[in-house]
């Protein structure tokens, strides 16, 4: 019997490192790509591992004005951080707020977010909406009207209600008021969920494409998303266009500089996991069933 689940985890684990393998391989072929002389690849010399290594793609993209691969970075930082930072206290405060039950109207107020998410009135509607409340060629476009969503509002909303009621109660018997339960008796306790939507969160306004392509007209204000439309595949106009460039002795062409430029929008969002990881599994099981 021990050599059955013996020979069970082995080819278990086999498989999932395999799954992780050809999850991971995307990214490390990129970054070999951006990081091989042109002239090997121009050759298609270059199957995997990089030849002529180097960082000047890298170097290039983010050094090149005309491109404005790192203003778009800096704007996605700028909409990420900040855009995370209100909806992780939106939607918290919301959740905290759903989850009492002394709030008699609960079920009614979570059936009109419920119905907003699965209802949606399309994109001319929200376009005339977004427009008459001043948030075309707006960064607040990026931060505001994605406060809160309605699936990470449920799950904060169900964590919180998992937490026992008698700590409320001892905290209400020693003279606490709401703000004062809310900020040191569940937030202290809720850093698995809190780590969960953030996460949710920050993902999803990095990676946001279509909100600002509608919205965000001027180039200061452009996303990093719109930034590699731009130059990776709409790359026809000359000052977008990546052209066969030698930077330090190394040729540079198309197809590692936009391989680089791929990989610098990917990186930060990336990092963000490891950080968060303790908390992710937990908060987003108790978060997803009522304990």
């Amino acid at each position: 019997m021990k050599k059955k689940v013996k020979l069970f985890d082995i080819v278990n684990n086999t498989i999932l490192i395999l799954i992780a393998l050809l999850c991971v391989y995307p990214f490390i072929y990129i970054f070999f790509i951006a990081c091989s002389d042109g002239t090997y690849l121009a050759r298609g010399e270059v199957t995997f591992f990089p030849k002529g290594f180097n960082l000047e793609a890298f170097k290039y993209v983010l050094s090149n004005d005309d491109l404005n691969v790192f203003g778009g970075l800096m704007n996605s930082f700028i909409y990420t951080i900040a855009g995370t930072i209100v909806a992780i206290v939106g939607t918290y405060i919301t959740a905290y707020a759903l989850s009492r039950p002394q709030l008699k109207q609960r079920y009614v107020i979570m059936g009109l977010f419920t119905i907003t998410w699965v209802f949606e009135a399309g994109i001319i509607p929200q376009y005339i909406i977004y427009s008459a409340c001043g948030f075309v060629d707006n960064p607040l476009v990026m931060i505001i009207p994605s406060m809160i969503n309605t699936q990470f509002l449920i799950i904060c909303k169900t964590y919180l209600e998992g937490i026992p009621g008698e700590l409320e109660e001892a905290a209400t018997v020693d003279g606490a008021n709401q703000f004062q339960i809310l900020s040191k008796v569940y937030m202290p306790l809720s850093k698995p969920i809190l780590a969960t939507i953030g996460t949710f969160y920050a993902v999803q306004i990095w990676n946001q494409y279509l909100v600002p392509q509608m919205y965000l007209k001027s180039d200061k204000y452009q996303t990093i998303q719109q930034v590699l439309k731009r130059v990776v595949i709409v790359s026809g106009d000359a000052s977008t266009a990546f052209r066969n460039v030698v930077q330090n002795d190394v040729l540079l062409n198309q197809q590692n500089l936009k391989s680089a430029a791929i990989f610098v929008a990917m990186v930060p969002i990336i990092c963000v996991y490891p950080f968060v990881q303790k908390y992710f599994k937990k908060g987003i099981l108790l978060g997803s069933v009522k304990g």
